[in-house]
């Protein structure tokens, strides 16, 4: 996975995407980066709902297993 220069983010965008950034109003540019903002906070909001669902679901297994008297090492997890 390719790291994002997070410090100069026009570096991090494509050429295509710098024309287009240097032909917006300074709201137009506001807003985009807003948006991509709140996409990004909805994406994430996302991502940790579905690490809570795979969380719960691996503790089911691990409490089944428990009951047949299967002894798991709480390190290896």
């Amino acid at each position: 996975m390719e790291k994002i220069n997070s410090d100069n983010l026009e570096k991090a965008l494509s050429n295509d995407e710098k024309k287009e950034n240097a032909m917006m109003t300074k709201e137009q540019e506001i807003a985009f980066h807003q948006g991509a903002l709140n996409t990004l906070v909805n994406e994430r909001n996302e991502l940790f709902k579905m690490i809570q669902n795979v969380e719960i679901i691996m503790q089911a297994h691990l409490k089944q297993l428990e009951e047949l008297g299967v002894k798991i090492k709480k390190n290896k997890l």
